[in-house]
Formats: structure tokens, C-alpha cells, sequence
């Protein structure tokens, strides 16, 4: 059953975004158009098709391959969408970006510094696989390079990205994930490369792990833990005592 028509026309009936990208000196004509799952930019020249849903990736067109491809496979099998769709926009994303580009004389736009966070997608355990996150929203022009280093090496193994998915303000976001298992020896940097930064922006991860107790340290407070012990009975045995004779001295009055 192919995806409902309307919806997907009602995505892309979105308001269009149209600037040039104004990256490096030696970096030439940068333009972007998007159409809420679609855009195309100069740069490249590439684009991107993609349908999300609450900004979640639901499957996006690979351009070269001419397929769809979907984030959950098991989607794919509920449900399909033609890969033609997907060109036929991205050729009249392009034939659009053309002409609204001569109209605005090739306007320069201001490149965004994007922003990134790192953090582990479950609790940590050391020695239980995990998965690392780089988030990085903020982005504009969408073109960026997000690496892993582990211990200062560049990481390739385990390393997945998504595609670029559009925020409201028409910037885009992105996320890298790194599948690893955690160790007290091994220190995590998320790298990003952008014409919107004046040097790499490196995330720096770590697992929190608690320093053990020392043998001193654990014989310190164990004998302090000791002494209150010998402390508080030797207290509460006083305490028995006063109140047995408080009670023998009343249970026997003198003579009258």
C-alpha cells in the first residue's frame, strides 16, 4: 500500500528556503532549497529526499542507487514508496534553485556555527556494549563532517549517520551514533567540521566510573565504624542501668 499522496504533497507544500551558502573562499557557488523532506544545494551539486515523521526518519531516497531506503526495514514491508517521486522533486528542487537564484542576484547568507552534545543512549556499564550519540542541530548550510576518535584515533568501525532532518527555523540536525563497550582506558571525542566554525569543534566523553576505596581507606572505616558500634552500646548499657534503679528506688519507699 503506497503512502497517502495527499500526505506527502501537504509535506512538501512546505515554505521553501532559498540562500546562498557563502562557505570558504575556495569553496564556489553554495545554495540550498528545501522543501520540508526535500533539498537541493549547489554545492556538489547534491540533494537529499526524505519523509520524517514527528522528526523521526521514516526512509529516504538514495540518489545514486535510485531506491528507497528505510530506517526500520520491517517499514518497508507495511508499506512502500516509489524512488521516482523522490528524483522527480529533487529535479524540480534544482530547476527552482536555478532561476529563484538569478532573481536574487546570488544574495549571500550568513553560515550557522552548529552545536553538538555527546552522551550514551543507555546508563553505562563497563564491559556491556553501548552506543555513544552525537547530536548536532544548528546546521547551515547542510554540508558536515562528523567523526569519532577514540584516544585521540580517528574511529570508522560501529559508525552510523543519519541523514540531514530539517528543524523548525529551517537549519537542519544531525546525528552520529558510535557502538562501543565501555572502558576505564578509553576516552571518546565527537569531531565536527563546518563552514560555519574557525577550527573543528571536538565533544569530549568519558565514563564516570567512582575511584574504589583504598585498603587503608576501608580499615579507617571500618574501625570507625567499630568504635561508634563499642560507643553506642557502651552508652545504651549506662542508660538500662540508670533506668533499673530509677525504678528498684521507687518499688521500695522507706519507712514512714
Amino acid at each position: 500500500m503506497p503512502l497517502s499522496r495527499a500526505l506527502i504533497l501537504g509535506v512538501l507544500a512546505l515554505a521553501t528556503v532559498l540562500s546562498r551558502c557563502g562557505g570558504e573562499d575556495d569553496i564556489e557557488a553554495d545554495h540550498v532549497a528545501s522543501y520540508g523532506a526535500l533539498f537541493y544545494q549547489s554545492y556538489g551539486p547534491n540533494g537529499q529526499y526524505w519523509f520524517e515523521f514527528d522528526g523521526d526518519e521514516l526512509f529516504y531516497v538514495d540518489l545514486d542507487k535510485r531506491e528507497t531506503v528505510w530506517r526500520i526495514p520491517e517499514f518497508g514491508k507495511q508499506t512502500s514508496f516509489d524512488p521516482q517521486g523522490g528524483l522527480q522533486q529533487i529535479s524540480v528542487g534544482r530547476q527552482n534553485l536555478d532561476t529563484l537564484t538569478k532573481e536574487t542576484n546570488s544574495t549571500p547568507a550568513t553560515n550557522k556555527a552548529p552545536e553538538a552534545t555527546v552522551f550514551p543512549k543507555s546508563p553505562v556499564l563497563l564491559g556491556q556494549p553501548n552506543t555513544l550519540i552525537c547530536f548536532v542541530n544548528n546546521i547551515f548550510p547542510p554540508v558536515i563532517s562528523i567523526t569519532w576518535l577514540r584516544n585521540s584515533e580517528s574511529v570508522t568501525e560501529g559508525v552510523y549517520e543519519t541523514n540531514f532532518l530539517l528543524s523548525r527555523d529551517y537549519s537542519f540536525h544531525k546525528m552520529s551514533y558510535l557502538t562501543f563497550i565501555p572502558s576505564d582506558d578509553d576516552v571518546y571525542d565527537c569531531k565536527v567540521e563546518h563552514w560555519g566554525l574557525d577550527k573543528p569543534v571536538l565533544k569530549h566523553w568519558e565514563p564516570e566510573i567512582l575511584a574504589p576505596m583504598s585498603e587503608l581507606t576501608e580499615t579507617v572505616v571500618c574501625a570507625l565504624g567499630l568504635s561508634v558500634g563499642i560507643v553506642g552500646i557502651m552508652v545504651g548499657t549506662i542508660f538500662i542501668i540508670q533506668g533499673l534503679r530509677s525504678g528498684g528506688t521507687s518499688r521500695h519507699p522507706g519507712p514512714l
